[in-house]
């Protein structure tokens, strides 16, 4: 047979090929990380005129939150229930006087 007496050299190449294979990827890698990256595209003129929507929307809002900060608040505008309750009780009382002063 021949080269029976050495030893098999399979065992080499399957090695050189891994090699080979290795150095396919590294070198794909490599190329990869040099390429320029991709430029965007240029935005739709669909998002565009979303945007400047949006930019008026927060414009309206903005002056509205503004007017709003100089008003004040119903709650704050009108005197609580007990307020009301201890200014119609001063009246009663200073009608009820008047009323006996002039008897």
């Amino acid at each position: 047979m021949a080269g029976s007496g050495r030893q098999c050299s399979i065992g080499g190449v399957r090695l050189r090929l891994a090699l080979l294979g290795a150095l396919a990827g590294l070198a794909t890698l490599a190329a990869r990380r040099r390429r320029a990256p991709a430029l965007e595209p240029a935005p739709d003129e669909r998002a565009l005129e979303l945007r400047r929507k949006l930019d008026e929307v927060k414009g309206v809002e903005a002056e509205r939150e503004a007017e709003e900060a100089g008003e004040i608040p119903i709650d704050r505008a009108e005197p609580s229930v007990e307020e009301r309750r201890r200014r119609v009780h001063e009246r009663a009382r200073e009608t009820a006087d008047d009323m006996r002063k002039e008897t």
